[in-house]
């Protein structure tokens, strides 16, 4: 398959299977299951059809006379793109018995998960600034919605139009970021602003820096830190854990896939400028979303809490990217891995144990579950360990890149304070293994049933801990060398001519 057919294919299954189970959806042949394995099957077919683009370094500008270097597909979005379908078949497939066991997850939901895929695979990909707008709205609008899936729910409901306010308000300093770049650059292309840029002096940058710090905004917002995350605790409260988990472990990703894009290419002569805010961003982040996972008593806002802090993490080393060396660009791709996976199997095993109920779950909820339900306990422990950065872990792994590449780009003082952070996250997460080990029992051994949901936990607890140990034991199956290329790999992709 040539990367042009990979390219196209991916976005245009995604496309027409939405709009096929929309069609399909209002026929009498339509069922919950259908629909659900329809789209599992699209899912999985288009990752293995992305996995191929991964072997190597690669750059096409996509039918240049037709879109007119509006999206490029390199190694960077196939990268990117296939995180984001293998977290979406994750997220669905563990939600199985969540999604069979609540009578909201009508058709309408896969048709918003697929559409808002199908966003951030062209976000990903995107050259141009109003198609990046475009593709991000697309994304955007669609998880605004599944967040207001349950009608029934005041919670949900509030979550929604707090959401969608929010988020049309930060989407204006994107648009207003984008006209400024315009009215200097005289163009949205990534390519022309970043020639603009190395062929004028600072002085003739003004505007375009102007609007760098407004969409700036926008990214901050998206990726919810603080202080742009205030609403991260509502929202993520008042939407079913499915979504919880796709909007933590794959939205905040496609984002952060722009923002690389944009802030390593065009504006790369500009992070010295932009370093320090980005710092200063992350330190606020970090300590915010600690003070907030502290408090919380509730063990869904105290993950929504908690990642606020990874994107303060992740911050730090997005500030040590633009110092130009790859290794620091790649941390970022690392540890966005680790922790989506490790978001997405917290927030997995919340949804499976909830069987489609609307409880809150507290602390007090998990006692003694390990001495019930021994394996989801266990890989319970497993997310949350990777989570905290613990050491036979991705998660310790990915934070290691993260603080290594900060203090090689000269940020030790920031190294240190993200290392403090971590010391602190072990107090919260360490706080549910506890009530689940150590504590009496609540209740009686219970079937979950669904056993594709249970299996796909087992499968994000064995990925986790063979990206933290896998390597040293069996050196000939891949494993964090091998990611760590791929990492370098996409880096290296968005300056291939």
């Amino acid at each position: 398959m040539t990367n042009e057919f990979i390219a196209l294919a991916v976005p245009a299954l995604l496309l027409f299977s939405a709009i096929f189970i929309l069609l399909f959806g209002l026929s009498s042949y339509y069922t919950k299951a259908r629909g659900y394995y329809i789209t599992l099957a699209t899912l999985f077919v288009t990752l293995l059809i992305s996995a191929n683009a991964l072997s190597e370094k690669h750059s096409v500008d996509l039918l240049p006379e037709l879109f007119n270097s509006m999206v490029v597909y390199d190694t960077f979005s196939a990268t990117f793109i296939s995180l984001f379908l293998f977290g979406g078949f994750l997220t669905l497939a563990i939600a199985k018995s969540f999604i069979y066991n609540t009578t909201y997850f009508t058709f309408e939901s896969f048709v918003l998960l697929l559409f808002s895929l199908f966003g951030m695979v062209v976000l990903s990909m995107s050259n141009e600034l109003l198609t990046a707008f475009i593709s991000l709205e697309i994304a955007s609008m669609s998880v605004y919605i599944l967040v207001g899936l349950n009608r029934n729910s005041l919670k949900a409901s509030e979550a929604f139009f707090k959401y969608l306010l929010l988020g049309s308000f930060a989407a204006s300093f994107y648009l207003l970021g984008m006209m400024l770049i315009y009215a200097q650059a005289k163009s949205t292309n990534l390519e022309v602003i970043a020639e603009y840029m190395l062929r004028t002096d600072l002085n003739s940058q003004l505007l375009v820096i102007a609007g760098g710090l407004l969409i700036m905004i926008t990214i901050l917002f998206k990726i919810a830190a603080v202080p742009f995350g205030a609403w991260v605790i509502d929202v993520y409260e008042g939407a079913s854990l499915p979504i919880t988990a796709y909007m933590a472990g794959i939205f905040k990703i496609a984002v952060f896939a722009f923002a690389l894009r944009l802030f390593l290419g065009s504006y790369i002569s500009l992070s010295d400028l932009y370093a320090p805010l980005i710092l200063g961003a992350s330190v606020v982040t970090m300590f915010g979303g600690s003070i907030l996972a502290v408090i919380q008593t509730s063990v869904k806002k105290m993950l929504a809490a908690s990642s606020v802090v990874h994107s303060g993490y992740i911050l730090i080393a997005f500030a040590a990217a633009g110092s130009g060396t790859v290794s620091s660009s790649s941390a970022i791709l690392f540890y966005l891995f680790a922790y989506f996976i490790s978001a997405i199997g917290a927030f997995g095993v919340l949804s499976y144990i909830s069987r489609g109920s609307e409880k809150v779950i507290n602390f007090d909820d998990l006692n003694g579950l390990a001495a019930t339900n021994p394996i989801i306990a266990a890989s319970l422990t497993v997310f949350l360990l990777s989570l905290a950065g613990f050491p036979s872990t991705i998660g310790f792994i990915g934070k290691f890149y993260i603080f290594t590449s900060a203090i090689e780009s000269g940020y030790t003082p920031f190294a240190i304070f993200g290392a403090v952070t971590a010391f602190i996250s072990i107090y919260y997460y360490f706080k549910v293994i506890v009530h689940m080990y150590f504590e009496d029992s609540i209740h009686e051994k219970i079937d979950y049933g669904h056993k594709l949901s249970f299996s796909f936990i087992i499968v994000c607890s064995v990925i986790i801990l063979w990206g933290g140990v896998g390597t040293t034991l069996l050196f000939n199956i891949p494993g964090i060398d091998e990611l760590n290329q791929l990492s370098k790999y996409a880096i290296e992709s968005l300056y291939l001519e």
